[in-house]
């Protein structure tokens, strides 16, 4: 009996810290969506919204494909509930209103309260996020490869430095397959389905965002597309970068790419800005209606 109780204690203050870091990044969330949207983002939200039902379809559809592909992932490894698909969508907005890889803790956070249900949660959390990055930076490259006919209207520094872009890609990927034995964890048809999953995921982000920028703006060539979706690529391997997307509208700039082009790309950032409020504010009042129930 006094075992068991020795037992108890640590989880218990176990399960207690991972509560009060998930209320904490929870919370933090709010502040920093708030901050950005009236601060920064809805100036730009504002200035433009487009009429076309089909951009708002596209849009959300381009919202959640990071965490539905998400919850594909962590479904076959873990068979989380759908309520898991509520915490990867926070891991998300964690993620791009706070620093990179807030989100992971708050996901490893909400995984350790579950801890019967979910096996080595940091491992499969730091798999996932690694073949993530190794996925992004898979696509990366292809869309570089890509853009390269349509390069010759940047400058030469520019051209160099989508090249030295490549170079930093590749590097950061190599050690990750050199060493996968020691840094991995997951069995290896667990990795590669992983993988897959992250690389169709953004295929199909990458292909919606296309979609909603023409649909915004449909005048701009295919080229300019190609070179964007790299350029944003290579943003998203940045760590440690809150709000990439107002980052990305300021750098749209320095492509020479036109004028027009910063209006879509801060109405998008915008746009996420509000999506992520409606959502934070939603499931708070969706759980207090189920515990009434």
């Amino acid at each position: 009996m006094s075992e068991n109780k020795g037992t108890a204690a640590p989880a218990a203050a176990s399960r207690l810290w991972t509560q009060w870091l998930s209320a904490a990044i929870s919370l933090a969330m709010v502040v920093g969506v708030g901050y950005q949207l009236f601060g920064h983002g809805w100036r730009n939200f504002a200035h433009s919204v487009p009429t076309d039902p089909w951009f708002y379809l596209a849009f959300l559809a381009m919202y959640f494909a990071l965490p539905v592909g998400d919850y594909v992932i962590f479904r076959r490894l873990w068979d989380i509930p759908i309520e898991g698909l509520v915490a990867l969508i926070k891991k998300r907005i964690a993620n791009e209103v706070l620093f990179g890889y807030s989100g992971e803790a708050y996901f490893y956070a909400w995984a350790r309260e579950r801890a019967r249900t979910v096996a080595a949660p940091f491992g499969a959390v730091k798999d996932v996020s690694i073949l993530s990055a190794l996925a992004g930076n898979a696509v990366t490259l292809v869309l570089i490869a890509l853009s390269v006919p349509f390069a010759a209207k940047l400058g030469p520094a520019q051209l160099q430095g989508l090249g030295l872009s490549a170079l930093f890609v590749v590097a950061v990927s190599v050690p990750f397959w050199v060493f996968r034995r020691r840094v991995f964890s997951l069995p290896v048809g667990e990795r590669w389905y992983v993988f897959w999953v992250h690389i169709v995921r953004l295929v199909v982000s990458t292909v919606l965002l296309a979609l909603v920028w023409a649909l915004a703006l449909p005048q701009v060539p295919l080229g300019a597309w190609l070179l964007l979706s790299a350029v944003r690529m290579i943003l998203g391997r940045l760590p440690f970068v809150p709000n990439k997307d107002l980052l990305f509208a300021n750098f749209v700039g320095l492509l020479g790419a036109g004028q027009g082009l910063p209006m879509p790309v801060a109405l998008i950032a915008g746009l996420t800005l509000v999506v992520h409020v409606l959502l934070l504010g939603a499931f708070p009042l969706a759980q207090l209606f189920r515990s009434r129930r």
